[in-house]
């Protein structure tokens, strides 16, 4: 299998199905497409769908959007436990990734992914207030019923790899987190496959400038 992402310096939806399968073991091929480069439409034209990253190609199967990604590695590969074999659980999990997948709108503008990037943010808006506490609200609540460390239990699952790029954005802007949030936040940085995709981030090239400015406060 090929896994097309982005700069992992920026690419928060890039990161979610990589960290996923590096942390479950999943033997597979990487390349990155950069973004925000002369030719990066004209490769993603040939490897993309819906001329986005990140994708999964196995044989002759392409797989686009990072939650279907990991949903078809968690098929093919059922005895990792991307996914918990309790169907509650599972389904639990599952809601916790697509709501990341699809909420957090004010969070995701205000807070882009730069990894390399600390800039604390003092002032910001009800609205990216109510994201961040939502998310604090969702592992708290997540590590309260299945005892942790994960937000599934004792095993990395997709739900962690899917907020994997939401610590990522804590860490660059530093909201203040109650200490179960922090806790986890500090696990989930510590993994290493999150380890590796950090190392990796911060020594690559091919910077964005629009995305390495700093916000008002």
């Amino acid at each position: 299998m090929k896994l097309y992402i982005g700069n992992k310096n920026y690419s928060s939806w890039s990161m979610r199905p990589w960290v996923a399968m590096t942390a479950a073991g999943i033997p597979f091929e990487e390349e990155i497409i950069w973004l925000d480069e002369a030719d990066t439409a004209a490769r993603l034209d040939t490897v993309s769908p819906s001329k986005k990253i990140p994708v999964l190609v196995d044989e002759n199967l392409t797989v686009w959007d990072s939650l279907s990604i990991c949903e078809y590695v968690h098929e093919k590969y059922p005895a990792l436990n991307l996914w918990p074999d309790d169907k509650r659980k599972r389904a639990y999990g599952r809601s916790l990734a697509a709501e990341m997948h699809s909420g957090f709108s004010e969070l995701r503008q205000a807070m882009n992914m730069n990894i390399r990037l600390r800039l604390p943010m003092k002032n910001y808006s009800n609205a990216v207030a109510r994201d961040i506490n939502r998310i604090q609200a969702l592992w708290t609540e997540s590590l309260q019923r299945y005892g942790g460390p994960w937000l599934l239990g004792a095993t990395f699952s997709i739900a962690d790899a899917f907020y994997a790029p939401v610590v990522m954005r804590f860490q660059t802007y530093s909201p203040s987190l109650n200490d179960s949030a922090s806790h986890y936040m500090q696990r989930v940085i510590a993994h290493p496959a999150v380890a590796a995709w950090i190392a990796a981030a911060s020594t690559e090239g091919h910077a964005i400038s629009k995305y390495d400015h700093g916000h008002p406060e």
